[in-house]
């Protein structure tokens, strides 16, 4: 399936960039997301008198995730919870709990924005975490896991 991006897709490609990818992957998830668009003849000529507007949305976007990131830099979150004598947490620590805590700390941090390539965290202790603000815009955040006195 041909599609034309219609923003930066990570691993894919550019705004206006004409690729080949999976009809699954194309209609399932680029296409309902209007991320792309079919590579037609009348799909280009769309695409060509929208240019402008997509590129001009997409430096907003980009310009924006850069604001979010400088206010993130540095960022310390507290996160509590149950853990046992040793620091063995009850349950784990992951990006939903890490949302709530952020916003509790009244900082702009989705869930979908946390990675955390080591998986859940089950420990007391500090960690560091990545935030993806944009496909081009990335923020390490230090998360510290303390013991919630029950």
């Amino acid at each position: 399936m041909e599609l034309i991006l219609l923003q930066k897709v990570k691993n894919l490609g550019d705004l206006g960039d004409t690729v080949k990818v999976k009809s699954g992957y194309g209609r399932n998830f680029l296409l309902p997301q209007g991320k792309a668009l079919s590579a037609t003849e009348g799909n280009r000529k769309v695409f060509e008198e929208r240019k402008a507007e997509l590129v001009k949305k997409a430096n907003d976007s980009l310009n924006g995730a850069k604001l979010r990131a400088e206010k993130l830099a540095g960022v310390v979150i507290k996160v509590r919870a149950l853990a046992a004598e040793e620091g063995k947490l009850y349950g784990s620590v992951g990006p939903n709990e890490i949302s709530r805590a952020a916003d509790a700390q009244k900082l702009d941090l989705k869930k979908s924005e946390i990675d955390m390539p080591d998986g859940a965290i089950r420990t007391i202790g500090t960690y560091t975490i990545v935030a993806r603000l944009h496909t081009e815009v990335e923020v390490a955040l230090t998360v510290v896991v303390e013991e919630e006195k029950g």
